[in-house]
């Protein structure tokens, strides 16, 4: 079996263009299945593998795990039977009946654009790296992109004067993204400090650097954003897809079309946008007292 999961995982990176990230969570969540069967004693026979064990497993897994975590799980093992069954290794897919965990509807962490704002003007030292961080948070906040996306950014995917970036997006997918005037001119003021110290950066490097010349990752941007957070005063946590998430509430509250929000965010499915709306409800719920002649609100 395991050598099979090897065989998906390749799959998954060539043919399909998952990113390592993604593929690590897929090997991750196949082999977690496969010990559960080992400690089970359950042959490791994809053939001998049936729905009851499949459903043996999430059980498992309900005592220490949210359903979130289980369907996402369940989903890595449907892929992997899928493809097993699209090469020829087996003539039924054994997780077929297996019903997915109803989904707990949970709030994505955000802030009010108060709270946002405050977050932003917190003053950065007037350096390189001060002016670095400042542009991080401006351009999270004005593209709504995943963090990943914009430690992926190069100088060359910057369009300023048409104030737009091209980021990378999940399985490889590019997409256009406005970027605001505010991160317009963070970006600037950050890459006018490197070209003090440095030269004219060239056009291919890295948007953002650490301060030993290399790619910024996602880990140092998660800290700048909680260091910043803690000088701010909001007495909260909030990680750098809850800066997404709070991009996405604060333009739906604002009208946006939902479809547009997708395009802009990069889902995949209108489904995927639409748990925003659930962040929204008290703005709908107004806009409906407000409006509908028999709602009461008049």
């Amino acid at each position: 079996m395991k050598q099979q999961i090897k065989e998906f995982i390749n799959a998954l990176s060539g043919e399909r263009g998952y990113s390592s990230h993604t593929c690590r969570a897929y090997r991750t969540d196949l082999l977690e299945f496969m010990d559960f069967l080992i400690r089970s004693d359950i042959s490791l026979d994809l053939k001998k593998i049936d729905g009851l064990c499949i459903r043996s497993y999430l059980g498992f897994l309900y005592k220490k795990n949210k359903k979130t975590t289980m369907a996402r799980k369940l989903a890595s093992i449907r892929s992997f039977f899928r493809f097993m069954l699209k090469t020829g290794r087996l003539s039924e897919d054994p997780s077929k009946s297996v019903m997915t965990p109803k989904r707990d509807m949970t709030i994505p962490n955000h802030l009010s654009v108060d709270d946002m704002f405050r977050l932003l003007d917190v003053p950065q030292k007037d350096s390189i790296l001060g002016t670095r961080n400042t542009a991080i948070l401006e351009t999270l906040y004005s593209t709504g992109v995943r963090i990943s996306e914009l430690a992926g950014l190069d100088i060359s995917n910057v369009y300023f004067k048409a104030g737009t970036i091209r980021v990378l997006g999940k399985g490889n997918k590019e997409r256009i993204v406005p970027v605001g005037k505010k991160a317009i001119s963070a970006i600037n003021r950050y890459l006018d400090k490197r070209a003090q110290k440095e030269g004219k950066p060239p056009f291919k490097t890295p948007l953002f650097l650490n301060n030993r010349g290399g790619r910024l990752t996602t880990r140092s941007m998660a800290r700048i954003l909680d260091n910043t957070l803690k000088r701010s005063g909001l007495m909260r946590r909030l990680s750098p897809h809850g800066i997404r998430h709070s991009f996405a509430t604060h333009m739906l509250n604002a009208g946006a079309d939902l479809r547009a929000l997708q395009e802009l965010l990069g889902h995949a499915t209108l489904s995927t946008t639409q748990r925003y709306t659930h962040v929204s409800i008290d703005r709908l719920m107004e806009i409906y007292d407000k409006t509908h002649p028999r709602s009461g609100g008049k």
